[in-house]
């Protein structure tokens, strides 16, 4: 099992750069959003594990039980994996720290400006309907007096039930390790198409539970309302793009996806995920017969 190690990067170089771009065009897959969800996380789980891993296999098989007949070549390898952790490492730090301060900078502001409708919901004095939330230990869904005009109470409804899905269910955590996945991948192996997919993804999701709690209408109706408005970056909000609200609109129409896809995709991620140490399992079974 010598080529062990080149199976394992050759999986990691796929599961970083072609099955994403691939994964990217199945719409259909929406229909499922939390099944898709988990399997975009088993292949970018997969990937990474598998960059990390080939590096000390390759030393492992260079040694073959002994030490390594080639020092370079056991150098380089390790090179390796610390060139991938460290730039795991670099983006996560990079990335949840200027997500956590500008988060928490913004919800002072709006703490300070806006005023308090209950423990979570603030309500700023501004004529553009917007709804977004600031996810965190002291949460925050913001309202604009804009919004209130614009939205009968059922769309309101369905707003605050979007954006309470946000919170509840930690989407910002989500979309953050993408985020740092992305950023700590080389240029040439990033797809940004699938952090677009992966944020639709959240969108459907949050939209999930608002129509099961009010319906397809009064959402639909809400994001329409919504359109024009503007976030922060920061934030998790019921509108984005227009090409993402058309996607989600015509999802709202469709019904959940039969249960036979979800269970093929958890299937598939679940296969995913096995992938690297079925690899290393193999390779390492080798070396002992």
């Amino acid at each position: 099992m010598s080529l062990a190690p080149l199976a394992l990067a050759l999986l990691a170089v796929t599961l970083t750069a072609g099955a994403p771009r691939l994964m990217a065009r199945q719409e259909r897959f929406r229909r499922a959003p939390r099944a898709a969800l988990v399997v975009w996380q088993a292949v970018a789980l997969s990937g990474v594990v598998s960059g990390l891993a080939a590096a000390p296999l390759a030393v492992a098989v260079l040694a073959g039980g002994r030490a390594p007949r080639s020092a370079w070549a056991a150098a380089a390898a390790l090179g390796l994996s610390a060139v991938v952790l460290g730039r795991l490492l670099w983006a996560g730090h990079v990335v949840g720290s200027r997500l956590r301060a500008a988060r928490r900078e913004h919800r002072l502001l709006v703490d300070a400006l806006g005023e308090a409708v209950d423990d979570e919901v603030r309500v700023l004095a501004h004529p553009t309907p917007t709804a977004y939330c600031l996810p965190g230990l002291r949460r925050r869904v913001v309202l604009t007096e804009g919004t209130l005009r614009a939205l009968p109470p059922d769309q309101l409804a369905a707003v605050l039930a979007h954006e309470r899905a946000h919170l509840r269910e930690r989407h910002d955590l989500v979309l953050e390790f993408f985020t740092v996945l992305h950023r700590s991948a080389p240029r040439w192996l990033r797809v940004p198409a699938a952090l677009h997919e992966v944020r639709l993804l959240v969108e459907v999701l949050a939209d999930r539970a608002a129509r099961r709690a009010t319906g397809p209408v009064p959402l639909a109706r809400a994001l329409v309302a919504l359109a024009g408005g503007t976030h922060p970056e920061t934030a998790l909000a019921a509108t984005a793009d227009p090409s993402a609200t058309r996607a989600r609109m015509a999802l709202l129409a469709q019904d959940e996806a039969p249960a036979r896809l979800a269970a093929g995709m958890y299937t598939f991620a679940a296969a995913v995920l096995s992938a690297p140490g079925v690899v290393v399992a193999l390779a390492l079974g080798s070396m002992r017969s």
